[in-house]
């Protein structure tokens, strides 16, 4: 399965930086981590981040991510993938600066 992606806040990032797990911003409010595949990734980042400088991309493997997978509809009807849990860290096989 291809590795699919999160766009988190460099300084939120660093919140977590001892534990071994990840959590979004909203995951105690929506219950999922919104993530993206490949393709997704630069529509995501031209409409949710315009001008911030302060950007990580976690890639994840989703082979080894123990929070539940789904793929599910956006507003546009593109299928996007969720976790709907913590990010195991050692599912985490790059994180890429986008300053």
């Amino acid at each position: 399965m291809a590795p699919i992606f999160h766009i988190t806040r460099s300084i939120w990032w660093s919140k977590f930086s001892s534990l071994n797990s990840y959590e979004s911003e909203t995951l105690g409010e929506e219950g999922f981590i919104h993530c993206s595949t490949h393709e997704q990734v630069k529509e995501v980042l031209e409409r949710y981040y315009v001008g911030r400088t302060d950007l990580l991309l976690l890639h994840i493997n989703p082979e080894l991510l123990q929070a539940e997978l789904k793929f599910e509809a956006s507003t546009q009807g593109d299928l996007y993938p969720h976790a709907y849990g913590k990010i195991n860290k050692d599912a985490i096989i790059k994180i890429e600066s986008l300053i």
